[in-house]
């Protein structure tokens, strides 16, 4: 974890550059939770090395997965997190400039430990905004593997019905439909 003089430093991710007060919202998709100010831990940051609306499927690996799984899901690969997207937002993440929003640990609590999401209940000035562009170069700058996809179903599908225990899907809705290609069924029906 990153810390500035011994304090865990937490992030917020952008596409505005402008941002000089954090003021708590109710979050769309948690209408029962009050108004909060969202920040993401260092070790899970770059989960949204990404546009907001990019779906992506996020996998790590762990000791709780069966060997069949490891073999499945990391097999021809060195790395320990996986992030898949759809080929479709290539370009856009390609021309897509973040800014990461940094935030000390003392306005926050933490609130999910497994995904290393923190809140505030109170409006919270950052301490500090950096530009993020090249986003693929800053995946693979932490050894993440980024993987594109025409779709995203059969992954995330694939992830649900396995012992993999460690992932997040995030902006699942904006995900291209299943695919209707007979081809992709050939396999399956046989």
């Amino acid at each position: 974890m990153q810390t500035k003089g011994g304090k865990l430093l937490l992030y917020h991710f952008s596409e505005e550059a402008d941002i000089e007060l954090f003021i708590p919202r109710i979050k769309q998709n948690r209408p029962d939770m009050p108004a909060v100010v969202w920040a993401i831990d260092e070790d899970h940051a770059v989960n949204y090395f990404f546009p907001r609306d990019c779906p992506r499927v996020i996998y790590r690996r762990s000791d709780k997965m069966s060997i069949e799984d490891e073999e499945r899901f990391f097999g021809q690969t060195a790395a320990d997190i996986i992030i898949a997207v759809e080929n479709g937002w290539l370009q856009t993440i390609q021309n897509t400039v973040l800014f990461k929003y940094v935030f000390s640990e003392e306005d926050f609590e933490l609130y999910e430990p497994f995904a290393g999401y923190y809140i505030s209940r109170r409006t919270v000035a950052p301490a500090a905004v950096e530009r993020m562009d090249s986003l693929q170069n800053k995946v693979a700058e932490l050894g993440v593997e980024l993987r594109f996809t025409p779709n995203l179903y059969p992954l995330r599908n694939a992830i649900l019905n396995s012992s993999v225990d460690y992932f997040s899907i995030i902006r699942f809705h904006n995900a291209a439909p299943p695919s209707t290609n007979p081809l992709h069924k050939l396999g399956q029906d046989q």
